[in-house]
């Protein structure tokens, strides 16, 4: 179903424009923004609404406030932030709404940035009550999704304020978002590979079921992979297994056989005698990992053999790292595999905070097509899920 994005809305001068944003950042202790990918992708929005002479109004939520209002979670640093990469004076309100927010809305002129307190700092947010959205709506004549990372959340800031502000649009960050979506799993340029990452197969296995039938190739590492490789019948000492996924897992391998998707799975991996960066750790291969032992990290012979199954790619989609990347030690792994998905000749998408973190350490970012903002989102797309805020949108493009 189509959705309407915002330059396909007319005159928006003087127009009270509500953005949701996902300026959910990392930040160091001192509350300095360590990573503004997220800001950085909702700029050409919210700089074409108010080159447009509308009063924009941002919100989003920030970490897991949990209902309180809490300091910490201020979304003064990311205004700021935004307002350094605009070249423009951002109004941090007091709170979400209220009489101090009214009063500096109402004398908001065209062109102008408010941006909203943290949405969560309310639990109407994450109930998507729609009381609340009426009082984060304020009047706004225009409703804005550029927050693909939390739409697939029904929250109040994302689903039932559809229902409240008469017009509703979606932000370039989301055209971006859905545009390469598309180009990955509804028409892609065959062949096709997926790899998955990460530390569980219960968190993907909904995904992975649903790419077995869409893809050529499977490239299976992280944590994960052990759950796969027990259940061909290796010992994988202390190495990360979820026991009652391994009938799961067998089926998963069976089907894709039976489709002609080729599975990959580790051949060495490196192993540590505990979950520490200064452990005492060696490569070895899957079928030879010491009792006691835990596999952290892909091995070069597996690096090597997933690189090469990116070759004659045409499409590839990567979700989680190959090992625990945070630890220098274990890091050469998904590494290896940023570079060699950066230097294919296909169209790359990363999706998920983590393997996002890992493409950028390894100075390859520059070199995919597209990075995703959404983690969770990117998921359930990849599922065949409806995102709540996606839905809201379509909906209304279609009324």
């Amino acid at each position: 179903m189509p959705i309407r994005y915002i330059d396909q809305i007319k005159d928006l001068k003087d127009k009270k424009v509500f953005i949701r944003v996902d300026f959910n950042v990392p930040q160091d202790d001192k509350g300095n923004i360590t990573e503004d990918t997220r800001i950085a992708g909702a700029v050409p929005t919210i700089k074409y609404v108010i080159e447009q002479g509308a009063k924009v109004i941002l919100a989003s939520h920030l970490g897991r406030p949990k209902g309180e209002k809490k300091a910490k979670y201020t979304m003064a640093p990311a205004s700021r932030r935004l307002g350094e990469l605009l070249g423009k004076k951002i109004k941090q309100a007091p709170d979400c709404f209220g009489p101090e927010v009214d009063k500096l809305i109402a004398g908001m002129k065209g062109g102008e940035i408010v941006m909203l307190e943290n949405v969560r700092f309310y639990p109407g947010e994450e109930k998507n009550d729609a009381a609340f959205a009426e009082q984060l709506a304020n009047g706004c004549e225009i409703y804005v999704n550029d927050a693909f990372a939390v739409s697939h959340r029904a929250h109040a800031s994302v689903e039932a304020i559809t229902k409240i502000i008469p017009v509703i649009a979606a932000g370039f960050l989301m055209r971006n978002e859905m545009t390469f979506f598309d180009k990955a799993m509804t028409n892609p340029v065959r062949p096709l590979v997926a790899i998955l990452g990460g530390a569980k197969v219960s968190g993907k296995l909904e995904v992975l079921e649903k790419l077995v039938n869409k893809v050529d190739k499977i490239v299976i590492g992280g944590g994960m992979a052990f759950t796969f490789l027990k259940a061909m019948g290796y010992s994988v000492g202390k190495s990360l297994v979820e026991d009652d996924l391994i009938v799961t897992a067998k089926k998963v391998m069976d089907k894709a056989q039976k489709r002609g998707v080729t599975f990959y799975l580790p051949v060495d991996c490196v192993v540590a005698n505990a979950f520490e960066a200064t452990a005492t750790n060696f490569i070895t291969t899957v079928q030879e990992i010491p009792e006691g032992w835990m596999a952290l990290d892909i091995g070069p012979a597996s690096a090597t053999l997933f690189a090469e199954t990116l070759r004659d790619a045409k499409t590839v989609i990567w979700n989680g790292p190959m090992g625990v990347f945070e630890m220098d030690a274990f890091a050469r792994g998904t590494f290896s595999l940023a570079e060699a998905v950066g230097n294919c000749y296909a169209t790359t998408i990363i999706g998920g905070g983590d393997t996002d973190s890992a493409v950028r350490k390894a100075g390859v970012d520059g070199k995919v097509s597209y990075i995703s903002t959404g983690g969770g989102a990117f998921l359930e797309l990849l599922e065949g899920k409806s995102l709540p805020g996606v839905k809201a949108l379509e909906i209304k493009a279609k009324k």
